[in-house]
């Protein structure tokens, strides 16, 4: 048992300490969702980070559909990732969602220059989204959700409800298993389109299906855990134990001073 799993007379059921203050780790219910569509917000990457994510496979197929040109449809969603990622470097913004875009473009455009197939640029993202989604499953059965383990430092609790906050453990595997029925549907969509659609018409469907799921998985995550309890915040334990600690150090070293001064 780690140092996050040890139980605490501070649990997010009794938020509210006997003297009527709130005890170092624990938030208020009233604060919980704000705190969940923060955490949320900054997890997945906003209204940016989707459109960031969309914009290299909708410049693809659009190029594609006019021209029937791999190799300038390629290079086009390629170049578009890379001003991405500048734009957020020059800003000094979070860059992991555009890096993960870039990196995500980078080996659809690889693959598809390597078997000269056009569809094949989108087959490195469905092959990621069907992983994904068992992966968000398998945690979910495991006990270990997937969401979880991506949310729990975002709020500060880490591992914390794992043993100590099994309301939030619940939130989160069923949270997990809305992500993995979801992009698992996804998946038998895109598939068989794979298979039997030119890529004009899968560009298409991927792109339409880009924003929707993801936006319904986000949007029942939030539900899940906005009716939750509250995060353990273990850093804060952490910080209040270490100043109890020094107080206590301190009151130590001047009762034996005292004391010393009273033997003389």
């Amino acid at each position: 048992m780690t140092s996050f799993d040890k139980p605490t007379t501070a649990t997010t059921n009794d938020p509210i300490a006997p003297d009527g203050s709130a005890p170092a780790g624990a938030t208020t219910p009233e604060d919980s969702k704000a705190v969940t569509e923060a955490a949320l917000f900054e997890a997945f990457g906003g209204v940016r980070g989707m459109v960031e994510t969309v914009v290299p496979g909708l410049l693809f197929v659009t190029i594609y559909t006019i021209n029937k040109d791999l190799h300038s449809s390629a290079l086009a969603a390629l170049a578009v990732s890379a001003v991405l990622v500048v734009v957020r470097l020059l800003r000094k913004d979070t860059t992991k969602h555009a890096f993960s875009g870039i990196f995500g473009v980078a080996f659809g455009v690889v693959f598809a220059m390597m078997t000269g197939n056009a569809k094949d640029f989108y087959l490195p993202g469905m092959l990621y989204t069907l992983g994904l989604a068992l992966a968000y499953i398998i945690t979910a059965i495991a006990g270990v959700p997937l969401i979880g383990l991506m949310l729990g430092p975002v709020f500060k609790e880490n591992l914390s409800w794992r043993t100590r906050n099994p309301g939030r453990k619940l939130a989160y595997t069923k949270a997990s298993w809305a992500w993995g029925l979801i992009l698992l549907a996804k998946s038998a969509i895109l598939f068989p389109l794979y298979l039997w659609a030119d890529t004009t018409q899968l560009g298409w469907v991927l792109v339409s299906l880009k924003i929707p799921p993801f936006l319904l998985a986000v949007y029942l995550t939030w539900v899940f855990l906005a009716k939750a309890p509250p995060p353990i915040d273990v850093f804060a334990e952490m910080e209040a134990k270490e100043r109890a600690e020094r107080e206590a150090a301190a009151a130590g070293v001047t009762g034996g001073s005292a004391a010393g001064h009273g033997e003389r």
